[in-house]
């Protein structure tokens, strides 16, 4: 098949084919039938396989088996004359190494062909997989550390705090000894000191989270619009619903970088994980009940079973659905942010049912 444009600065026809073999993306037309019938040289390059094996085979061969599911129903949206932007997944190649590709595809139904472009992004993906990890693991130790500090500061209160009331009990008035009296004093001040000591490192610790994270006011409606705005494409393409209703509580406060993070991760898991054939829809509620500041997170998706992961939803790389992109990284984010500040989350679930998340934020 050779592609033809009119130049009309010459008035004579320039072909495509040299465009089409350079190109360093994957540049491919694949029919309905799920073969693929023209494919650019990048093709064979990054899979390792002849053209006479890529089209002798079919195209779901060549998927990752994880991701083949998603993939076909993917593939079906399209077939139904819906273009296909930025979607990823992963295919093996000849020597079994797993690449990631980001497709944009234009279907022709008369034609009964799908014309795609996919970019090579396994290199991006390495990346964000080692950063999140990164971040994950220093998230952890930094908690741990804590933990930590906070069980060593409070099993040498105990001690601390017996040793003095010894010293309460000591009759000093019997001891004639001065050299005695000087001892018992020293050791009653250094034990003081430590209990002090003791004190403020746990009081460092309580304010250490606050300090690096500063607390504001913050408009909950321009933080939101915020990060709707950097996944404006993602909103656009998942043709989500959003109702929003902050008339009750306008303004928290909270660190604006933890915010915008939940609201992300929050927004991103709804699309993430929307039911089949169902328009995903959300819900964000603030309200102020009982003096207490709360934000009320729902949507329609695919939930979880709350008798099986209760225990462990906000847990390190906790998975509850075979999503491609799934990391357990956001809800432990979430927990994370919220607590660290002082705060409490709770969440409502059934499977199919969808998910409520009911932020507390201290005051």
């Amino acid at each position: 098949m050779t592609i033809k444009k009119r130049n009309p600065d010459s008035g004579g026809t320039y072909h495509f084919d040299n465009f089409f073999k350079i190109s360093a993306d994957f540049i491919c037309i694949a029919g309905f039938d799920g073969y693929f019938k023209r494919i650019n040289p990048a093709v064979s390059k990054l899979l390792g396989y002849s053209d006479e094996e890529l089209y002798a085979n079919p195209i779901s061969s060549f998927v990752y088996a994880p991701d083949l599911k998603i993939t076909i129903e993917t593939r079906e949206q399209v077939y139904k004359n819906k273009p296909l932007l930025n979607f990823e997944n992963r295919y093996l190649t000849k020597s079994g190494e797993v690449v990631w590709l980001s497709w944009t595809s234009m279907p022709v139904e008369e034609e009964k062909l799908v014309y795609a472009i996919a970019k090579n992004i396994t290199h991006k993906k390495r990346i964000e997989e080692e950063r999140n990890l990164l971040l994950a693991n220093l998230t952890k130790i930094n908690k741990d550390l804590k933990h930590l500090s906070y069980t060593t500061s409070h099993d040498l209160k105990s001690p601390v705090n017996n040793l003095l009331s010894v010293f309460d009990l000591i009759d000093l008035s019997k001891i004639n000894d001065e050299e005695t009296l000087e001892f018992i004093t020293i050791l009653k001040n250094a034990t003081e000191s430590l209990r002090q000591t003791l004190k403020k490192s746990v009081d460092e610790l309580i304010h250490k989270d606050e300090l690096n994270a500063p607390i504001e006011e913050l408009g909950l409606n321009k933080n939101l619009n915020e990060v709707l705005l950097s996944i404006k494409s993602l909103i656009e393409n998942s043709k989500i619903i959003i109702h929003i209703d902050f008339s009750e509580l306008a303004e928290i406060n909270f660190n604006k970088e933890y915010l915008k993070s939940i609201f992300l991760n929050l927004i991103t898991n709804s699309i993430k994980y929307t039911k089949p054939d169902t328009l995903p829809s959300i819900s964000i509620v603030s309200k102020k009940i009982n003096g207490i500041s709360q934000l009320i997170y729902s949507d329609n998706g695919l939930g979880f079973d709350m008798e099986k992961v209760k225990d462990k939803i906000f847990g390190l790389h906790q998975k509850f659905h075979d999503h491609i992109d799934s990391n357990g990284i956001g809800l432990y984010l979430i927990y994370n942010h919220i607590t660290n500040l002082g705060g409490r989350i709770e969440v409502e679930s059934k499977i199919n049912e969808g998910a409520k998340f009911t932020i507390f934020f201290k005051d």
